[in-house]
C-alpha cells in the first residue's frame, strides 16, 4: 500500500446553470425564486488540466447535480452562485441484506486474491481508496468542488491523477466487477463500503456505514493538493486534518491504523517498505514500533527521506509518521494507543466513520448498518 498520501488553481470557466435568487419577507419567512439559463457560464474556483473536458472517464450519465445539494446564500443579486453546505444523501430503497451481499462479494474477492502485492493482498489499498476519496474534503469550500466521498469523483481522470492517488487504479479495478454485478450502488457508497470491508476482514473494529451517496459529474472533482504530503511534519498534519474538522486524537488514530497496514511503493510515492511486521492485520503495532524502536534516517537517491528501523532494516516510517512522536501532544496520544488497542479501535472506528461521511447530510431515518464478517457468518 502506498502511503495514506504519497497516507495533495486559477479560475476556469465551465458551462453550468446560472441561479438567481430573490428574497421577500422580513422575519421568519423567506421566499426565494430560482431561475437558470443553460447557456450562461459561471466561474469555478479551480481549473482542471487543459484536456479536462475531453479526457474524463466517467461512465455515469447523471449530470444533474444541481438538485443534490442544500444551498445557503451570501448576499443578494442576479450573479449569485449556489453555496453548498452539505450534499444531501438520497434515501436508499435497498435493504441491509442487499449491502451485506456486496460486503460478502468484496470480502470473498479479497480472500481469493490474497497473493497480490507480495502476499499482502488488496485489503490495505482498499482502505487507502476509501481514505483518499473522503480525504479530499474541505469544510471551508462552499462550491461544488468541496470533495469528500459523496460524488465518487475519483472515478474521473483528473482526481484519479492527483499524485496522492498514485497506485489506487489497482483498488478501483478490483471493484469494477463488483460494480457491474450491483449497478444500483453508487461509486461513493462502493468505495467507502470496500474500506470498511477491508478493515473488518483484517481483524479491525466494526464500523457503522450509511448508504445514500450519489455519483457526480467531472465538474465536481476537487482540486489537487488536499491529501497529506508525507514529507512534512506536525504543522502540516494538523493543517490537513483540521481542514476536515478532526482533532488530535482523531488524527493520530486515523494515521496509526492506516499505517499499520500495507506498504509504500517507490513508483507511487517515492517511499518504500512496510510500517509493521503484519501489514495485512489491523493492530496497534504501529504505535509500539514507532515508540520503542530506534529509527535511522535513510535518504533515497531521488532526495526523499524516510526512517528505517535500526534492528532489522526492513521497516520504515515517513516524516509525517515521526511527527506522532516529535510533537508532544501527538506523542502522548500515541503512548496511550500503544498500551490500549481496544481504545484505539473504538476511536478509530468513530473517526473513520466520520471521515467517510464528511460533507454529507443523511436523512434522519437513514439506518447505520454494521456488517458481519465472513467468519461471523460461518459461525
Amino acid at each position: 500500500m502506498a502511503t495514506l498520501n504519497p497516507l495533495f488553481l486559477s479560475p476556469f470557466k465551465s458551462s453550468s446553470k446560472k441561479y438567481v435568487y430573490s428574497f421577500a419577507g422580513l422575519a421568519a419567512t423567506a421566499v426565494f425564486a430560482v431561475a437558470y439559463n443553460e447557456n450562461e457560464k459561471r466561474s469555478y474556483q479551480y481549473k482542471f488540466n487543459n484536456n479536462y473536458s475531453n479526457n474524463n472517464n466517467s461512465n455515469n450519465s447523471n449530470n444533474g447535480s444541481s438538485n443534490l445539494f442544500k444551498a445557503g446564500f451570501f448576499g443578494f443579486g442576479a450573479a449569485s452562485s449556489p453555496i453548498i453546505s452539505n450534499w444531501l444523501a438520497t434515501e436508499t430503497t435497498h435493504t441491509f441484506n442487499d449491502y451485506q451481499k456486496i460486503y460478502n462479494q468484496i470480502a470473498t474477492k479479497i480472500q481469493e486474491e490474497d497473493e497480490w502485492d507480495g502476499g499482502i493482498g488488496y485489503g490495505p489499498v482498499l482502505v487507502r481508496l476509501a481514505w483518499h476519496l473522503s480525504g479530499s474534503y474541505d469544510k471551508d469550500d462552499y462550491s461544488g468542488t468541496k470533495g469528500g466521498s459523496y460524488g465518487g469523483t475519483m472515478r474521473h481522470k483528473y482526481e484519479a491523477k492527483d499524485a496522492g492517488n498514485n497506485g489506487l487504479v489497482h483498488a478501483r479495478s478490483f471493484l469494477n466487477k463488483i460494480k457491474q454485478d450491483n449497478p444500483f450502488i453508487s461509486t461513493g457508497d462502493l468505495y467507502t463500503l470496500a474500506g470498511i470491508v477491508a478493515i473488518q476482514e483484517m481483524n479491525g473494529p466494526k464500523i457503522g456505514w450509511r448508504a445514500g451517496r450519489k455519483d457526480l459529474p467531472p465538474k465536481n472533482q476537487p482540486p489537487h493538493g488536499r491529501l497529506p504530503n508525507a514529507t512534512q511534519g506536525a504543522e502540516h498534519v494538523r493543517a490537513v486534518f483540521n481542514r476536515m474538522g478532526f482533532n488530535d486524537e482523531e488524527m493520530v488514530a486515523l494515521i496509526g491504523v492506516g499505517h499499520a497496514i500495507g506498504r509504500c511503493h517507490k513508483e507511487n510515492s517515492g517511499f518504500t517498505g512496510p510500517w509493521t511486521f503484519s501489514p495485512n492485520m489491523v493492530t496497534n503495532e504501529f504505535f509500539k514500533l514507532i515508540l520503542n524502536e530506534r529509527w535511522e534516517i535513510k535518504q533515497h537517491y531521488d532526495g526523499n527521506t524516510q526512517f528505517e528501523d535500526s534492528k532489522t532494516h526492513s521497516l520504515m516510517m515517513l516524516p509525517t509518521d515521526m511527527a506522532l512522536i516529535f510533537d508532544p501532544n501527538f506523542k502522548k496520544i500515541s503512548e496511550i494507543y500503544s498500551k490500549n488497542e481496544n481504545l484505539l479501535f473504538k476511536d478509530f472506528a468513530n473517526a473513520f466513520k466520520k471521515l467517510l461521511e464528511l460533507g454529507i447530510e443523511f436523512p434522519k431515518d437513514t439506518p447505520t448498518w454494521y456488517f458481519k464478517t465472513l467468519d461471523e457468518q460461518d459461525d
